[in-house]
């Protein structure tokens, strides 16, 4: 890659992201904020994503009492930022949010050590804890997507994204491809409809397992929605044409309120979980409720740009026989 191609691409991601970021908070209503990269250990702000994953262990000379840990989203931090300062129901903050996951089962096309992603989190009032809002808010975070596509539609870009989401629990899915794991019934419906919102993710199927697993204090995936499924959150899965596979730009969901976090931590057995200083302030009513999630920049980018490989869109750590094939 010559300089001047180096200067073009890097220009295309810096405006994938800055013309994104704006267009979010335009259609959510939120406001830019900065956001911490450690977290204190013992205080249950930290996430535990799938449960297995361990976190980067830092320990600061200056303060030798405590223990901290590179964050792997900030989920539980939102929501106490959002509750510390009195943000309102329709308000919502943006966060640029810089991750480490080296558990990352595999380094792949899609898959990096270093997580670059865009966190929202917005108060919400408990009408609107339920599928419909929450279709609602996937279809404004969609059409971000789509305004930006335009954007770079204007100056020659080719991005191809679907017109609108298609909607499917992951129950319903299960059923429509019972013979298919749930990686590729994630393929197969979004080869079909382009653009895929898979609800209800982290509750056991009738199967007997879930599509995917969910920590249990964070996204609602327990409680009985008005269409008759299981869980108020998912996944935003796009097709994406160089892979030839979903690509998913988003896992995010409406909160869990104090009756869904007992009862996620109990089907989880982590019910020691409660007695952590920020679950004690969910269960006591001093945190808002919410609706959020995270947005991977370097998979927006690789969708809205048709890269191949998530490494042509960030700058992370590969094997060599990956460094010497991009």
């Amino acid at each position: 890659m010559t300089k001047t191609t180096y200067i073009k691409h890097q220009l295309q991601i810096q405006q994938v992201k800055t013309t994104f970021s704006q267009q979010l908070c335009q259609h959510l209503q939120l406001v830019p904020v900065q956001a911490p990269i450690l977290s204190e250990t013992g205080t249950g702000i930290q996430d535990d994503l799938a449960g297995h994953e361990q976190a980067v262990s830092v320990s600061v000379k200056a303060i030798p009492d405590k223990r901290f840990e590179v964050v792997h989203s900030l989920a539980k931090w939102k929501r106490h930022t959002l509750a510390r300062y009195g943000f309102e129901p329709g308000e919502g903050i943006l966060t640029d949010m810089r991750a480490l996951r080296p558990d990352e089962d595999s380094l792949s096309a899609k898959h990096s050590v270093y997580v670059d992603q865009w966190d929202w989190e917005k108060v919400i009032d408990e009408t609107q804890r339920s599928v419909a809002f929450l279709k609602q808010t996937v279809r404004q975070i969609y059409a971000a997507l789509l305004a930006t596509e335009a954007s770079l539609a204007e100056q020659g870009g080719r991005t191809p994204l679907a017109e609108q989401v298609y909607f499917i629990d992951s129950e319903a899915l299960a059923q429509q491809f019972p013979e298919l794991s749930p990686k590729q019934r994630e393929r197969k419906i979004t080869r079909q409809h382009g653009s895929v919102f898979i609800m209800g993710i982290g509750g056991q199927l009738k199967e007997g397992q879930p599509h995917d697993v969910r920590a249990p204090d964070y996204d609602d995936w327990s409680t009985l929605s008005e269409e008759g499924f299981t869980g108020l959150n998912g996944d935003l899965l796009v097709w994406h044409d160089g892979l030839k596979d979903a690509l998913e730009l988003s896992s995010m969901g409406i909160r869990v309120d104090s009756t869904a976090l007992l009862q996620q931590l109990e089907l989880s057995c982590q019910q020691h979980r409660a007695e952590l200083p920020w679950h004690q302030a969910l269960l006591t009513g001093q945190l808002p409720l919410t609706i959020g999630g995270g947005i991977g920049q370097s998979r927006v980018v690789m969708q809205l740009l048709q890269l191949d490989h998530i490494a042509q869109a960030q700058c992370g750590v590969w094997p060599e026989k990956v460094k010497h094939a991009l």
